[in-house]
């Protein structure tokens, strides 16, 4: 069995992985934390195989927990959680020591893969970031232009990626959106942080132009 610590500011994203994994034989939640600190003040009583790490949380955020974790306790394994596509981030992220990279939004059989090989000693990254990846790569070596904005490459949005973007060249703010969507601050901020990243956009104007010329109102 492997016993699984979830850390994440959201409640209802903890709640739902907890779901997920408690339906299945293999895997025991032995504990959950809102950030990275709390995780910590816990280790010293509980031994998690795998830690399921949120990147973006207030405080001790999965970036600074997973060096943490990578110093103090080197034998644990570390799949983090995000909403962030970029190609830097996630460099960072492996940087660190993290053994594998799962998008939140990836299909409940893959978070389970996910945590399966990352268990079995074995690095993952979700297949998303791996074919997105692997397009990059093949347009480099043909000679076409990088993901960039007005690069030509066509950008692939999710459904909150669209409603975020909608409102936001409405001119609302973080918080007014997140208040709209139900949802916190700072998960319109990754959103936001991450359609400038997908589009190559280097600030709000620039990415409502794109959005303009792209059809997408």
């Amino acid at each position: 069995m492997i016993r699984v610590f979830i850390v994440d500011d959201h409640v209802l994203i903890r709640e739902g992985l907890r779901t997920l994994l408690a339906g299945n034989p293999l895997f025991d939640v032995v504990g959950e934390a809102s950030n990275g600190q709390l995780l910590l003040d816990q280790l010293s009583t509980i031994a998690p195989d795998v830690v399921l790490l949120d990147l973006n949380m207030p405080g001790l955020d999965g970036l600074a927990t997973t060096h943490r974790l990578r110093a103090e306790y080197p034998h644990l394994r570390i799949l983090l959680l995000s909403m962030m596509t970029h190609e830097h981030t996630i460099g960072e992220a492996l940087a660190a020591g993290a053994h594998g990279y799962v998008l939140k939004n990836a299909a409940k059989h893959e978070v389970v893969a996910a945590l399966q090989s990352v268990a079995a000693g074995q690095r993952f990254l979700c297949s998303e970031i791996g074919l997105g990846l692997l397009e990059k790569v093949l347009r480099l070596e043909s000679g076409q232009p990088s993901t960039t904005l007005g690069a030509g490459v066509k950008v692939t949005l999710t459904h909150r990626e669209r409603e975020i973007l909608q409102l936001v060249a409405t001119g609302l703010t973080n918080q007014q959106i997140a208040d709209k969507l139900f949802t916190s601050r700072r998960t319109v901020e990754s959103h936001r942080q991450n359609l400038l990243e997908k589009t190559g956009a280097s600030n709000t104007p620039a990415l409502v132009k794109y959005a303009m010329e792209q059809g997408w109102f």
